[in-house]
């Protein structure tokens, strides 16, 4: 007979009082997440070889403290030890600007000496060889001052300089600030003024002559080579009222009226009871023939100027 296995009898086990808390328990027993407690584990293990973040904050500051004050120390240190070559080169290009301003200025006082001297021979001469006509030939070779009635004539800039709008007086010249005043315009002003009578010219305290030059240089004006600044003033003796009327009436008066009126070039003329012009700085003979004797039949005209 088959025998039947023994039947055994097992008693389920007793279930837990916190078996219905389940998710409650799970947390309570994994409160920190498993990549949590490694990190932390790490860093308790880890934690007596590092300084607290304070304490690393305060010890960078203090570093970065200390590096700013090594570079400013070292850059003063350069500044004391440069500023004694620095002081003495400027010092030294001091010297040297007042050395060559000085030998400039000595030039000058021999040129105005020695052109002082040479207007002296000149008139000299013009006395000897001119007899009645000496005060005639030196006025109009400026080499006197001159003083009586005449006119001033003050010319300017316009105040806002703007392109040429076509038809004037400009516009064949190709000038592109058409409100400056040009040179041109200052020789047909100092040509009207001859022309209307004057007798001697200056502009800008420097006297005109036959030879006197008026050109440009940039947009400066040059008289003689020397440049002038504007508003440039225009003395000429002349007869007074007469010669200012002859003037505004002239093509080169009216010329000087249309700049004003199209391009705002300012200028203002009155009639003066007194003028006074000085000298001409130096005179240049460019042909001169001895009169009488048999030197005139030796006279040659080399066509060299001499002053």
């Amino acid at each position: 007979m088959s025998q039947q296995p023994p039947v055994r009898s097992t008693v389920p086990p007793a279930p837990r009082p916190d078996a219905s808390m389940s998710l409650l328990t799970n947390v309570m027993d994994h409160s920190l997440d498993d990549g949590y407690a490694e990190a932390a584990a790490r860093r308790k293990e880890e934690g007596g070889s590092k300084l607290p973040s304070p304490l690393r904050a305060k010890l960078g500051l203090a570093a970065a403290l200390l590096l700013a004050a090594v570079v400013v120390t070292l850059g003063a240190a350069q500044a004391q030890i440069s500023a004694p070559t620095l002081a003495k080169e400027r010092q030294q290009l001091i010297d040297r600007i007042e050395r060559e301003t000085s030998a400039a200025d000595a030039l000058q006082k021999n040129v105005d000496t020695l052109r002082n001297a040479v207007g002296t021979k000149q008139r000299d001469v013009l006395e000897e060889h001119g007899g009645d006509k000496a005060d005639v030939v030196s006025l109009l070779a400026g080499a006197t001052a001159v003083q009586g009635p005449g006119v001033k004539l003050v010319v300017d800039d316009a105040k806002q300089t703007k392109q040429s709008g076509g038809g004037g007086p400009r516009e064949s010249t190709g000038f592109a600030d058409t409100g400056r005043v040009r040179d041109r315009d200052m020789q047909r002003i100092v040509n009207g003024l001859w022309q209307s009578g004057a007798e001697a010219v200056a502009v800008n305290g420097q006297r005109l002559t036959a030879l006197s030059a008026i050109r440009a240089a940039g947009d400066a004006i040059l008289v003689d080579n020397k440049p002038l600044v504007p508003p440039y003033t225009v003395l000429a003796v002349g007869d007074g009222q007469q010669f200012a009327n002859a003037f505004q009436r002239s093509v080169d008066g009216q010329y000087l009226r249309v700049l004003q009126q199209n391009y705002g070039v300012r200028y203002s003329i009155s009639a003066q009871g007194d003028v006074r012009l000085p000298a001409a700085p130096s005179l240049i003979v460019r042909i001169a023939q001895p009169q009488g004797g048999g030197a005139a039949g030796r006279a040659t005209d080399t066509g060299k100027g001499t002053s």
